[in-house]
């Protein structure tokens, strides 16, 4: 009988060992964010018909073909006509510009309201502190469409006015977070080490505490946006907005509700354009956010 030798397998070859040939690899790959890159090309979209609104429209949105006033959504015309036979999708393209510029400007004036009343509120002492403090109450007994329309209702119905009007009717609620940004920011440890290495309030202040504690309002800012062109939107189609023949989104609303019955898309299209900007910037908004949290505890 002869014994049969069997050479040893290697540490890196053979089924059993555990080298390349012993294992199977996955190759993962990143997993693609559907909302993210829809969200993405809405901005996109958004973006060229605000600035070049006639590569995108199709016709004059102020052209008036009374003949052709009340159709329906045809290959002629993307989204019907409106009663004066005007182009509704060319009047929602270049309305887009408009709304959007109303948004941005609503969401710069409530954040920038904020940043102030909250840095008061957290390191402008007693006195300060209790004053906004008490502001910001007062604010918070009105809601914000309410307050918004008292001061439309004193300054006059116009495309600052709702600026003016969402804007400092949403600061409140961001001038809180704001607050409490910069009092978490204020007692965590790398400005207790900043102090101990004697660096003065204002330097402290300016490197460690606005930059830390503002970071989140770059995700905040985006899903303002949002809020605030429904909030314009809103006021517009209470008459208290810009005044027609604009084809801010608002306006295209108040406009089309006389002709609900018999010509919903006035109403419907405008409208769903409104919620697709909103739940496009809520998007963004929360992802930018998610990454900014990455990046903070990174």
């Amino acid at each position: 009988m002869t014994a049969t030798h069997t050479p040893p397998r290697s540490a890196g070859f053979g089924p059993a060992g555990p080298g390349l040939a012993g294992t199977t690899r996955r190759v993962t790959r990143p997993a693609i964010r559907w909302d993210l890159a829809i969200a993405l090309a809405t901005t996109v979209l958004f973006a060229v018909a605000a600035v070049w609104p006639q590569l995108v429209a199709t016709h004059n949105p102020f052209a008036m073909d009374l003949p052709a006033s009340l159709q329906p959504p045809s290959p002629a015309h993307w989204f019907g006509t409106d009663e004066a036979g005007r182009d509704l999708y060319s009047r929602v393209v270049y309305g887009t510009r408009e709304s959007l510029g109303i948004g941005i400007g609503a969401a710069l004036v409530s954040l920038s309201l904020a940043i102030v009343l909250g840095t008061l509120a957290a390191l402008g002492g007693r006195v300060a502190s209790a004053v906004v403090g008490w502001l910001l109450e007062v604010a918070f007994s009105f809601p914000a469409l309410l307050l918004s329309l008292l001061l439309i209702a004193v300054l006059g119905p116009s495309a600052l006015t709702q600026i003016l009007a969402v804007g400092i009717g949403t600061a409140p609620g961001y001038a809180r977070m704001v607050r409490g940004q910069i009092l978490a920011a204020k007692d965590s440890a790398y400005v207790e080490a900043a102090v101990a290495l004697g660096h003065s309030r204002g330097r402290i202040l300016r490197r460690h505490i606005l930059p830390n504690a503002l970071r989140p309002l770059v995700a905040v800012f985006a899903l303002s946006i949002g809020q605030s062109i429904v909030w314009a939107s809103s006021l517009s189609f209470l008459g208290l907005g810009v005044a027609p023949p604009s084809p801010e989104w608002g306006a295209l609303l108040d406009a089309g509700r006389a002709f609900i019955t018999e010509a919903g898309w006035l109403t419907v299209i405008p409208g769903l354009v409104i919620v697709l900007l909103a739940l496009t910037a809520t998007t963004l908004g929360r992802h930018l956010q998610r990454f900014l949290e990455k990046g903070e505890t990174a």
